[in-house]
């Protein structure tokens, strides 16, 4: 498309592409918009080498004018954006980017690899977070995912409200607490279970989580309640009837004096089990494949569209696909959320004209003539995103956080 504009001579027309979603994924009643701060971060590092170049010139994909355009390209134009963490809703214009043609048409698979990947983990993990009710969650689910893919879950859902990562790359690059427990293989590596338990409480304290259901369950918690005079910090579950046995460990626990230990579980857990938990004296919750695979739904479904561009003669024209099942919406858009008391009635979406006073602005500048906004980037990009998060969710309708099929939280008005 690039090198067929630079021969015709539109590729210097200003254009507006927006990300939308036209719905949701089934059962979802709001998506969580993710991704924004590692989309602004490969934005700035955007280039095209020699070797690149080279690949390109010798398939004979481009030419040498469109070889010269990407040797050169530095995107120079501006980036709105919901913020990171912001919920969405279907036709939320998440993403709107203006440049021109061919510095931004090159960006589609970009915007939507990250978007629809790191959306879906977030608005996956925000229903965990609300059936947790309240109860601490950690991300375990790099053995699930591609390698970078484990990283950018375990930031996706931290914004949207998980509390820890046992991805310690993920701790390095984006400041997301870490944590995590011994495996089996290390209690089965020693002689015996006690053994294991001795190790790593000489070498992490009496604070530690021991791991119980390796061999005799009510056995491993009366091994390790002995070795730490009733101080262990925690125990973990990782199989089993898990009402039934979390009921049956807290109440050994107690019985042996052991009060003040916390039980975790993991295995296999997404928000329906977690949600069927409630009721079991679970203190924390380890999620893994389910968050990092998007609970069913691995990507968000959203898609990367040309909505306006200037004419030969400089006026604003909107443009829109009619397709059966897949029309868009023309025109450069704005987006509030009307509010009442404080709470979300409606997504408005507007094709011309500003927001209203009962309605919070959702569009804010992220890039302005190329230059990156950095209140977005790095660790404190993030703390920022999970904080705006914690913020909108709790503008939600009390029904929003129902796990059960439903339609949107609040329905959107396209004015």
């Amino acid at each position: 498309m690039v090198d067929a504009a630079l021969k015709d001579g539109t590729a210097d027309r200003r254009c507006v592409f927006e990300v939308f979603a036209r719905r949701l994924p089934d059962g979802r009643r709001y998506g969580v918009a993710a991704g924004l701060g590692r989309f602004l971060t490969a934005l700035g590092d955007f280039r095209f080498g020699d070797e690149e170049i080279g690949f390109l010139r010798d398939r004979g994909v481009i030419d040498s004018g469109t070889a010269s355009f990407l040797a050169d390209y530095r995107f120079t134009g501006n980036v709105r954006a919901y913020r990171e963490g912001e919920v969405y809703f279907p036709n939320s214009p998440v993403l709107q980017i203006e440049g021109t043609f061919a510095e931004a048409v090159v960006l589609e698979t970009l915007a939507l690899s990250v978007f629809n990947a790191d959306s879906a983990i977030a608005s996956a993990a925000a229903r965990m977070v609300s059936a947790a009710d309240g109860r601490p969650l950690a991300e375990m689910g790099s053995r699930r995912t591609g390698e970078w893919n484990a990283v950018a879950a375990a930031r996706a859902a931290y914004i949207a409200g998980f509390g820890a990562s046992s991805n310690l790359e993920a701790g390095r690059t984006w400041g997301i607490p870490t944590m995590g427990t011994a495996a089996h293989a290390f209690t089965l590596l020693h002689d015996s279970e006690e053994e294991a338990f001795r190790s790593q409480l000489d070498a992490l304290g009496t604070g530690t989580t021991l791991l119980v259901d390796t061999y005799d369950i009510e056995q491993a918690v009366e091994t390790a309640v002995r070795l730490t005079d009733g101080t262990l910090g925690g125990v973990r579950i990782d199989s089993g009837d898990l009402p039934s046995v979390v009921a049956a460990v807290r109440a050994q626990l107690d019985r042996l004096g052991a009060t003040g230990t916390k039980i975790t579980v993991t295995n296999d857990l997404d928000e329906y089990t977690i949600a069927a938990l409630r009721a079991a004296p679970v203190d924390s919750y380890g999620v893994g494949t389910s968050v990092v695979s998007g609970s069913g739904h691995p990507a968000a479904g959203m898609v990367f569209k040309l909505v306006a561009h200037q004419s030969s003669d400089g006026e604003w024209v909107s443009v829109a696909k009619k397709s059966a099942d897949k029309a868009s919406i023309g025109g450069r858009k704005e987006a509030g959320r009307r509010l009442r008391n404080g709470v979300a009635t409606a997504e408005v979406v507007l094709t011309s004209g500003q927001v209203g006073p009962d309605e919070r602005p959702l569009l804010v500048p992220v890039v302005t003539d190329g230059e990156v906004d950095p209140a977005f980037l790095g660790a404190a990009g993030v703390e920022a995103a999970r904080a705006h998060h914690k913020r909108a969710k709790a503008e939600l309708p009390a029904d929003a956080a129902r796990i059960g099929r439903g339609d949107p939280a609040i329905p959107t008005l396209v004015i």
